[in-house]
């Protein structure tokens, strides 16, 4: 018999009864019931009750055991009486009678407890992960991670793509976010930096001639911590294609997300393929953002022409000095009192704006001082455009554009929770198309890329040099799945004289993009195919699946908020010497104390 294990503790079943059996794992919780004594013995596969009794050869063992204490039980598996038999359980039909047990490492009292779903602070869960990761809910997403990273490399592979691996150490990048450095020890005031993404190589990948690469990459940006995103580092799907359209790229990797959603539903249902596609304009105007969740029903309509010269003053005003009204409906709301759309005004107001119009509507009588002072006639033709019903209400978001879609789009989200409209059971895809390659500063005027700033502008560089810069728009594409961006690909800049023209557009000189982009530039100089690509992210994706709202629950060994690792202690203080050998001197004030 092996030392520990004959089975894991997921294996027993009923026709395994009669058999002398050891098992290994984690005492996860102890019953005592007089005469008996039950322990569910726990390891990464499953559980297997154990039992003895009082007066039984391995009861002195059991009886000081704590939970998660790390045991051997050797013994019988015997049939559960009827009445005692767990049908959620996969070894629910049986347990073993114990006749020897081996302490193989005792545990001390817990910090937090394994069994049960309590929450606790999240410095203690994650002071302690290795305790945290053996709760049943964390362990599994952890597995399902694994699983899903997995079905993305087969499915890639399946694509035709090949896996390569890209560097880790790198150059610092001016554009994106901020990069975490590493000083070199042998090229003194110099430093690596981690990368951010592997962009720049995959692209030289493609000058290389290599055609279709992949890798679940690691990516470092030093940037803070939000509910679906990790400080410090995450992981993508990088992919990117050789002679290829914006089409050929969505046709490559729509099937492989289409595939592991599914594969991984549990029951939920996956958009059907090809993804539906929004340009990013419309996506602005009719959800309030670039990334919607088309689970939620509800459409934003500029219903700023309604009140061009109405009674409502307000509105007359601000849309006569150019700025915009935006309605969002609310199904179906005659039977809810005053005070819901009150609790939503107020809830606009402390999400920073100066308030959310509202228009109630019962039986097709409208209610509320907007309605009153605009009229029931115009209030009707508004209804009607909006195809409205007549116990549907409405709210309003009006001022200057930019914060009137913020604040649409946040309460068209609202909206449909508080209303229950958003499906659970539903994963809903669409690739945001058609970005404007530019933007421009509200404070300064100043041209910007608005998004990546190696994309191929449409129409190349004759829109560069002909048009204005607002109204070029980039072969730049957002794959989001129920209001969660996976991520942002491009057809890629893999001309010279179009990248040079686009960075001086914004403001960059030729000689600092030979200097910022030198190994991507010089490449393109010797022949470069037309390429493009994206980046989904893994930790998103599972999140997603594993219906978890904040990121942590996925990662194996998450940091804080504030981009600390509780468990390991870092960042931490390094010795004098360390940093002699980088030739880095603290700034004043820093010690290493």
């Amino acid at each position: 018999m092996h030392a520990y294990r004959t089975h894991t503790c997921a294996q027993l079943r009923a026709e395994d009864v009669g058999q002398e059996v050891r098992l290994s794992g984690w005492v996860h919780r102890k019953r005592d019931h007089g005469d008996l004594v039950f322990i569910d013995l726990r390891d990464h596969y499953g559980i297997t009750q154990i039992v003895t009794e009082v007066d039984g050869p391995a009861f002195a063992v059991i009886e000081s055991l704590r939970s998660e204490s790390v045991v051997t039980m050797t013994g019988k598996v015997v049939a559960r009486a009827a009445e005692a038999v767990n049908p959620n359980l996969p070894t629910g039909a049986i347990e073993v009678r114990v006749t020897h047990a081996v302490v193989q490492s005792a545990a001390q009292e817990l910090p937090l407890p394994v069994f049960g779903d309590a929450e606790y602070p999240e410095d203690i869960r994650l002071k302690y992960r290795f305790l945290d990761l053996r709760r049943e809910r964390l362990h599994k997403n952890i597995v399902l991670r694994s699983n899903v990273i997995a079905s993305l490399r087969q499915r890639m592979i399946g694509q035709g793509f090949t896996e390569f691996q890209t560097p880790i150490l790198t150059a610092s990048s001016p554009e994106g976010a901020r990069d975490y450095l590493v000083p070199s020890r042998v090229h003194p005031g110099k430093f690596y930096a981690l990368p951010q993404a592997p962009q720049m190589f995959k692209q030289l990948l493609m000058v290389a001639g290599f055609d279709r690469y992949f890798q679940i990459a690691p990516c470092f940006r030093d940037e803070d911590a939000r509910a679906d995103r990790s400080p410090g580092e995450f992981y993508q799907l990088d992919f990117e294609m050789s002679f290829v359209t914006q089409d050929d790229v969505f046709a490559a990797i729509e099937p492989v997300l289409h595939g592991v959603f599914e594969e991984f539903a549990e029951g939920r249902t996956v958009s059907p393929l090809p993804f539906r596609r929004i340009p990013y304009r419309e996506s602005m105007l009719k959800y309030g953002n670039d990334k919607p969740d088309l689970r939620n029903p509800i459409l934003i309509t500029d219903v700023s022409h309604h009140f061009a010269g109405s009674g409502f003053g307000r509105f007359a005003s601000i849309v006569e000095a150019g700025d915009v009204v935006r309605a969002i409906p609310a199904p179906k709301t005659a039977e809810h009192s005053r005070k819901f759309f009150d609790d939503m005004n107020v809830w606009a107001q402390g999400e920073g704006f100066p308030g959310l119009g509202y228009a109630t509507r019962k039986g097709g009588e409208w209610g509320g001082p907007i309605a009153k002072n605009h009229g029931p006639e115009k209030m009707d033709k508004l209804a009607d455009e909006l195809g409205l019903g007549p116990d549907d209400g409405l709210f309003f978001a009006a001022g200057k554009e930019a914060q009137a879609v913020k604040l649409a789009g946040l309460a068209r989200t609202r909206v449909g929770e508080q209303l229950g409209l958003i499906d659970k059971n539903r994963f809903e895809f669409c690739w945001i198309v058609d970005f404007p390659m530019f933007e421009a500063d509200e404070d300064t005027g100043k041209i910007d890329f608005s998004h990546n700033p190696f994309s191929m502008p449409q129409g190349e560089l004759e829109a560069l040099e002909t048009r204005d810069p607002l109204d070029i728009l980039a072969y730049q594409y957002d794959i989001v799945c129920n209001g969660v961006e996976l991520s942002s690909g491009a057809i890629r800049n893999h001309k010279p004289e179009i990248m040079y023209k686009a960075f001086e557009i914004a403001g960059y000189s030729q000689e600092q993009v030979d200097t910022n982009f030198a190994g991507m530039i010089n490449a393109f100089k010797f022949g470069a195919p037309p390429h493009g690509g994206s980046a989904p992210g893994v930790d998103r994706i599972v999140m997603l699946l594993a219906d978890e709202p904040n990121i942590r629950e996925v990662i194996v060994f998450p940091m804080t908020q504030k981009a600390e690792d509780l468990m390991m202690q870092a960042p931490s203080k390094v010795s004098d010497k360390q940093l002699k050998e980088l030739h880095i001197r603290l700034a004043p004030g820093v010690t290493l104390d």
